[in-house]
């Protein structure tokens, strides 16, 4: 492989980012073990083939954002001192691992073949399919892509809630048995918390950066301290949506979330404690992905017993 191959294919997989693919992973899963457990059967070729759509969906996501990042100037903001594993971007184009016309092509390449394996599934399985799949493509294209922005503009963290909680529960629920059940959706509420904190305690590494950049994302609105406590009201709204679901759909193995409390109690404090001690303080930001895989764990489990 040509030196020129490699830096392509390397810069391809560090934008893709597959570790990150866990947060479309869950409630594909938390969906479709919904399904199984309302029809007793399961599609792996549906199942599958809308899993890859969600991951080149992502990847596409990840490709736009990265050259508006670049063009803004955020990602220059980023001074190596805060760059870590839990700091936003891929800083693909910075590293000179792509240009930013190879990343564009990526995103329309990646979001092209998105778009044709939703089609095929609306044609071929369930037409609902099309439109849920739209309306999670547009939400991220738009995340970062003008004129809506809205990862600029303090909407991103609604965008990325509602994305990866009801619709991709709610819509691998309806590829898989045709109907779509409002119960369905509100097992999508605590994903949606949960990943939301994430992406907010994974802001902060970033603060100042998108702060120079004017990304006006909700923790750059209200400052560190404040955005402790937002940190703080996600979690409670997450195992407090739980609860609802016990008593709605009366099944109490969704309480198995719970087990995760501790962790988050503790990375509260870790956060609230270490503003100023990035090394410390993306402790919070481990936890807070490793909550998000337990509860996500859990509810798979909890969603075979309804």
């Amino acid at each position: 492989m040509s030196a020129e191959l490699k830096r392509l294919w390397s810069g391809f997989w560090q934008l893709a980012d597959p570790k990150i693919w866990i947060a479309s992973t869950v409630p594909m899963l938390v969906g479709g073990a919904l399904a199984y457990a309302h029809t007793g059967t399961v599609h792996l070729w549906w199942f599958g083939l809308a899993l890859i759509g969600i991951y080149l969906i992502e990847i596409g996501k990840n490709a736009v954002n990265e050259f508006v990042d670049y063009l803004t100037g955020v990602d220059q903001y980023v001074t190596p001192d805060k760059r870590n594993p839990f700091s936003g971007g891929k800083k693909t184009i910075v590293d000179g691992k792509l240009s930013i016309i190879e990343t564009a092509i990526i995103a329309f390449l990646t979001l092209a073949a998105a778009f044709w394996i939703g089609v095929s599934i609306a044609v071929f399985r369930e037409p609902t399919v099309f439109w849920i799949g739209m309306a999670g493509g547009i939400l991220a294209v738009f995340y970062s892509l003008p004129p809506f922005k809205l990862n600029y503009n303090g909407l991103g963290e609604i965008a990325v809630g509602l994305t990866f909680g009801p619709l991709i529960v709610g819509g691998m629920y309806v590829m898989l048995t045709g109907s779509l059940d409002w119960q369905v959706m509100l097992a999508g509420v605590p994903l949606a918390f949960l990943i939301t904190n994430v992406l907010w305690i994974n802001q902060y590494p970033d603060y100042e950066a998108d702060m120079k950049g004017e990304k006006r994302n909700w923790l750059v609105r209200i400052g560190k301290k404040a955005g402790i406590k937002l940190y703080s009201i996600l979690y409670a709204s997450a195992y407090a949506s739980l609860i609802v679901l016990v008593i709605v759909q009366r099944n109490p193995y969704w309480l198995l979330g719970f087990a995760s409390l501790p962790l988050a109690i503790g990375s509260v404090r870790t956060a609230a404690a270490n503003l100023n001690n990035l090394s410390k303080f993306i402790k919070a930001n481990a936890a807070t992905v490793m909550i998000y895989q337990i509860v996500g764990v859990t509810m798979i489990v909890a969603a075979l017993m309804v």
